[in-house]
């Protein structure tokens, strides 16, 4: 009898850390993609185009304090790219390390809507991976959106690595390093 509990407690940790692992890998990715598409869609916007920023109140002097902000890192516009990017979950495709035998989520969908400029072998494409990232890109939007907006508000280097694996612990180092081999 003891034997069977002692298999039920090794089975049930074995178990448990494959399922934290592949939550793990689940998040990074999507941290991952989330990153690559804000990325992506600010540097589309004119670099001219501003918006402008500040009380809209007339100060006593009869002047105004507004300023002129570039557009494409505006806390406006990150809000509304925030509220839709995660729909663009559903271009990406599931793909296992081979050496590591971790999860990576890769774009399956060219940004032009095609799927024929990428090289889609041994990456799974359905409507459950799709569904799964972009949920667990909601979540990350939701619990993150401060920081998000803060690291994209001005330019920074190596975004995914100082947001998803320092400031959020979404991923880890090992997983940061087989996915950027890719």
């Amino acid at each position: 009898m003891k034997g069977w509990v002692w298999l039920a407690l090794l089975l049930g940790s074995l178990l448990g850390t494959a399922w934290a692992r592949r939550s793990q890998d689940l998040h990074c990715g999507a941290c991952r993609a989330l990153v690559d598409e804000l990325e992506w869609e600010i540097a589309q916007v004119d670099p001219k185009k501003t918006i402008q920023m500040g009380s809209f109140r007339i100060n006593p002097d009869g002047s105004q304090s507004v300023v002129e902000v570039p557009y494409a890192r505006s806390e406006a516009h990150l809000t509304e790219l925030l509220e839709e990017v995660c729909d663009r979950m559903k271009e990406y495709g599931e793909q296992i390390d081979p050496s590591t035998h971790r999860k990576n989520y890769v774009r399956v969908v060219g940004r032009s809507g095609e799927s024929s400029e990428l090289d889609l072998q041994g990456i799974r494409i359905d409507s459950d991976i799709s569904g799964t990232l972009k949920f667990a890109c909601e979540s990350i939007v939701e619990e993150y959106e401060d920081e998000l907006i803060e690291f994209f508000s001005r330019e920074a280097d190596n975004v995914k690595d100082k947001l998803c694996s320092k400031r959020t612990d979404l991923c880890d180092h090992a997983l940061h390093i087989s996915h950027d081999e890719l």
